[in-house]
């Protein structure tokens, strides 16, 4: 993809957390005029640049609230927010105002979100959609070293998990699934599909998704969870408060009291993992995520 623009932007807002995450990884913090969709708390070391910046809404922006603030560049996490059927709007709502938008390549590459719901992978998720969009902002603000490098720690950092994975030694055949979150605390769950970015992290630790659509987000019914009966259950935890289930002891206490989910091995022999649930989307912390994974598998007995 070619990137053109007369010049850096100057004033940017941000619908979604892993845009304003990488921009100010990039040392753009200043260029953020307003930003929007937080899953999770800021990256610790953005708490101070992030605190001066006027957070637009938690959740989905309304168009006239990202406009006010007058951008010159939207750069969206999520097609769905900014696209041909956009939440907020769509990209044309935009140009027709001369504010130019960007949409980061990690949720177009590869999916088709046409679909509805969260869409769906048309091909498997690579972090290499998250390296193309770290450049390709970065070559838009003319910041092209620190993408470079930003781009370069990321590597290092993945290919350090799937080491320290294969000095593990795990069991053949383990199995899991991620559980994101659900509309209502007895409703089927929102799991992670087979080509998104935890099945990138299961793949990359030769773990087995139990969930085999290629939806981005499906809902299963625990009845047919608790049959595939997985090794692991990694659970989202976030801020969010969108749905019941985004409160991580939620999701806890149902596993735990639920006559169905309470029998599953899983459960009953404490596999479960807690994750960032921005991990466990298309972002620059899916690395963090397998890193996440790493860490907690040497303290599971995977004995049934």
């Amino acid at each position: 993809m070619e990137i053109g623009f007369p010049s850096a932007p100057q004033s940017t807002v941000t619908v979604g957390q892993s845009a304003t995450e990488i921009l100010y990884a990039l040392g753009l913090a200043e260029r953020v005029a307003g930003t929007s969709v937080w899953f999770t708390p800021v990256l610790p070391e953005f708490r101070e640049v992030n605190a001066g910046i006027e957070r637009l809404a938690d959740n989905d922006p309304s168009f006239e609230a990202v406009v006010n603030r007058r951008p010159e560049l939207v750069a969206a996490q999520y097609e769905w927010h900014i696209g041909p059927t956009g939440s907020v709007a769509t990209r044309e709502q935009f140009h027709e105002l001369g504010i130019a938008t960007y949409v980061m390549p990690a949720d177009c590459d590869t999916k088709d979100n046409s679909t509805g719901g969260d869409g769906t992978r048309t091909a498997a998720f690579s972090p290499e959609a998250i390296y193309k969009g770290i450049r390709e902002l970065a070559t838009i603000f003319d910041v092209q070293e620190a993408g470079q490098a930003l781009v370069a720690d990321l590597e290092a950092r993945e290919a350090t998990a799937i080491a320290a994975a294969e000095a593990l030694e795990l069991p053949e055949e383990l199995s899991a699934v991620f559980w994101f979150s659900s509309p209502d605390r007895s409703a089927d769950p929102y799991v992670a599909g087979r080509l998104g970015a935890p099945g990138y992290m299961m793949d990359a630790l030769g773990i087995h998704n139990v969930v085999e659509s290629d939806e981005e987000w499906p809902t299963v019914g625990w009845e047919s969870i608790a049959r595939a009966d997985p090794d692991i259950i990694v659970v989202a935890s976030m801020d969010r408060r969108r749905y019941p289930a985004d409160d991580v002891a939620e999701k806890l206490d149902f596993l735990h009291s639920d006559p169905v989910t309470r029998e599953m091995s899983a459960v009953r022999n404490g596999r479960i993992i807690e994750m960032d649930a921005h991990a466990m989307s298309a972002t620059m912390r899916t690395i963090f995520g397998l890193e996440t994974l790493v860490e907690a598998l040497p303290s599971l007995a995977f004995e049934r």
